[in-house]
């Protein structure tokens, strides 16, 4: 979350909720709706460490809200978070430490795990297509965010046919 919150940033000073707003309307309702206390956390932390400074803002009526905007150190850090690659192979899944310590166990049985896996895939994989159907065409974003998550489970889905082959 630091990341994205200082990447918002980079437009211009915003609170919060306005940060929390933004990434809603960017994202879609496919990813994980931002918590707002977790937004202000993370900001507090931002604070801290020197990445945005926060300035209170008097409000007629109302409490100050407090806004925030990007140091220089800021836009350093997502200058160089936007440089770098994304290196995450799924090496560690924890779905496949499942198939692999259950005969051991004696617990569960593989294939038994790899046929409820594929129906939680493909529940998934449906859910996105009704949120693709009902998301705002309009926002290639969120529309991306879909088709990126679909082809991922399609790629699972491939990898579960492999196991499946391999350890009957």
């Amino acid at each position: 979350m630091r990341l994205p919150l200082l990447a918002l940033l980079t437009r211009g000073p915003a609170h919060g909720y306005e940060l929390k707003q933004d990434l809603e309307k960017l994202l879609g309702a496919a990813y994980p709706q931002p918590n707002v206390g977790q937004i202000y956390v993370t900001l507090g932390r931002l604070e801290k460490s020197g990445l945005i400074a926060g300035e209170d803002v008097e409000q007629a009526g109302r409490p100050n809200k407090r806004t925030y905007r990007l140091t220089d150190a800021g836009h350093e850090a997502v200058r160089a978070w936007l440089d770098e690659t994304t290196d995450e192979p799924r090496v560690r899944d924890e779905f496949f430490m499942k198939i692999a310590l259950a005969p051991l166990s004696g617990l569960a049985d593989p294939i038994t795990l790899i046929n409820r896996q594929r129906r939680q895939y493909l529940n998934t994989m449906r859910d996105l297509s009704r949120l693709a159907a009902a998301e705002d065409r309009d926002n290639k974003v969120s529309q991306l965010l879909i088709e990126g998550a679909m082809l991922h489970l399609q790629a699972d889905l491939d990898w579960l046919e492999r196991c499946q082959e391999e350890l009957e």
